[in-house]
């Protein structure tokens, strides 16, 4: 007798028999699971997986759980320079006429041209004119022995709340003053007095004063008190740069003097308290990520930045692929004229240049101002018939290989119509390739949505995407200063191409049958 041990012998030496049932048989794995063994059996594959659902998990849930919205916009008080007057000091003859006397731009023309060639008399339509040099830089023009009108450098500036002086005032008061004197003058019958600071008093009361200054308001319905003049004159004389006033509501300003030497003029900035957007705000337990260009939370627009990257990605891929398998199909499937037509077809959008194209439709569509949310469909779908051609190829490739083989014979013997043979034999038969290429696709979409919107050519404000939110780093000063705004939104877009690559490279080694198991 033979002394080998039979492998179904028990070693009490009772022999059992094994049945199909037995936990020991063979296990025999479907081709399903046999690609999803051979996927979760490579890690990067993994990982890019582990990647993408926290993208997603980052993108949809974050966005209905942040307690903000994408276009919430977040305001601050902070104090602001803005420019509060210019000031100039006169360098050219000013003119009033008399009452009920006119002197035009014709006659102040020939009145220059009489003093700057030291003449005492010119004459205008038949009518002589005497020239009176009153004082420095102070003439009067008379007719007939009265006079018509005064040209003057140093300007008379009526007080507060005090009309316009009438014209004797005015002429009085400067003659006094150009010729540096002070003292009591009569016009119209009434007393007044000017004193050695240029003030021209009634009385008790100060009408008004002369200065050469010109002080303009710079501020929509802000007139500037005779206090402030006398003030601003005082620093501009000392050359003072900054110097803090208190108004008569009691408010405090600091103010900013430059001057402009080409100009000849002198900027007063006032520093006040403005409510704006909380521009650039550092990351805080209230805004983790801190704030954008527009006083947004910039956690929230990165997670809804996310949604739309995301599914402007899957829609793009969506229109390629059902274009280029209808398209790749026919052509793989009838051959002949109709491949040569569609591959032709093929050929001309692979001429297409889509960067320059793109560019000039998004020119367009700014040119036009398209709504935010048409141009992103219109984006999709530009993006989605600029993308086919690919997939068209890949798909005819495939068929061209299938449609000879045996079950195709037995498909067209038994008489399956031709949409059938197609789509419900040929098409499955391609999944696995149109799967893995379609998962590359998804991460190359989205970084071509990131660069369009990064050139200000995709989506649009008041949205978010990736790609917009790092359009700020157009600014060099952003770039270099506020890292909070523009390194997350790369980070996110890195994570999330590097994930749909992994797994489409995890895919395709799955799906191959030549892989080891």
């Amino acid at each position: 007798m033979s002394d080998t041990k039979n492998p179904y012998t028990q070693d009490n030496g009772s022999a059992e028999e094994l049945s199909l049932s037995d936990d020991r048989r063979v296990k025999t794995l479907s081709p399903g699971m046999l690609v999803v063994k051979r996927f979760f059996r490579n890690r990067l594959a993994v990982v890019g997986l582990v990647m993408l659902a926290a993208m997603f998990l980052f993108s949809f849930v974050g966005g209905m759980i942040s307690p903000y919205g994408q276009d919430e916009q977040f305001y601050t008080y902070t104090y602001l320079e803005k420019e509060y007057v210019g000031v100039t000091q006169n360098e050219d003859f000013r003119y009033v006429s008399a009452e009920g006397q006119e002197f035009g731009s014709a006659a102040q023309a020939q009145f220059l041209m009489a003093q700057m060639t030291g003449k005492t008399e010119f004459e205008y339509k038949d009518v002589a004119y005497e020239v009176e040099q009153a004082g420095t830089d102070f003439y009067v023009v008379s007719s007939a022995g009265a006079p018509l009108a005064i040209a003057y450098k140093d300007i008379v500036n009526a007080s507060d709340g005090i009309d316009d002086l009438a014209f004797e005032v005015k002429l009085e008061a400067l003659r006094l003053y150009t010729n540096g004197e002070a003292g009591a003058f009569s016009a119209g019958g009434q007393d007044y007095e000017v004193d050695e600071g240029g003030n021209i008093i009634q009385g008790e009361e100060v009408l008004g004063y002369i200065s050469r200054f010109v002080v303009q308001s710079k501020v929509n319905g802000v007139s500037i008190s005779r206090d402030f003049k006398e003030r601003l004159e005082e620093e501009l004389a000392n050359d003072v740069s900054e110097f803090t006033y208190t108004g008569a509501d009691g408010e405090e300003h600091n103010y900013t003097v430059t001057y402009d030497a080409s100009a000849k003029i002198w900027s007063v900035m006032q520093e006040t308290e403005t409510y704006v957007y909380n521009q650039y705000s550092n990351p805080s337990s209230e805004h983790p990520l801190g704030t954008d260009t527009n006083g947004m939370d910039m956690l929230t627009r990165l997670m809804y930045g996310g949604r739309v990257s995301l599914i402007i990605g899957f829609i793009v891929v969506i229109i390629e692929t059902v274009l280029g398998v209808i398209m790749g199909g026919l052509s793989g499937y009838f051959g002949g004229w109709v491949d040569n037509l569609i591959m032709r077809i093929v050929d001309v959008f692979y001429c297409i240049p889509s960067m320059p194209l793109i560019i000039i439709l998004g020119a367009a569509m700014d040119g036009m101002r398209v709504d935010p949310q048409v141009r992103m469909l219109y984006l999709m779908l530009i993006l989605g018939v600029l993308g086919w051609p690919a997939i068209a190829r890949l798909v005819r490739g495939q068929i061209l290989s299938l449609r000879e083989q045996e079950f195709m014979t037995a498909t067209e013997a038994c008489g399956i119509r031709i949409s059938r043979r197609i789509f419900k034999h040929l098409i499955p038969n391609v999944i696995p390739q149109l799967i893995v290429t379609c998962t590359m696709s998804l991460g190359s979409v989205m970084l071509t949505e990131a660069t369009l919107s990064f050139l200000g050519l995709g989506v649009k404000f008041p949205f978010a995407s990736w790609g917009n939110i790092i359009n700020d780093v157009n600014n060099s000063y952003v770039l270099t200063t506020y890292w909070f705004i523009w390194i997350p939104a790369g980070i996110c877009l890195l994570i999330a191409v590097l994930g749909f690559n992994f797994v489409g490279d995890g895919l395709r080694d799955a799906f191959d049958p030549r892989m080891k198991r």
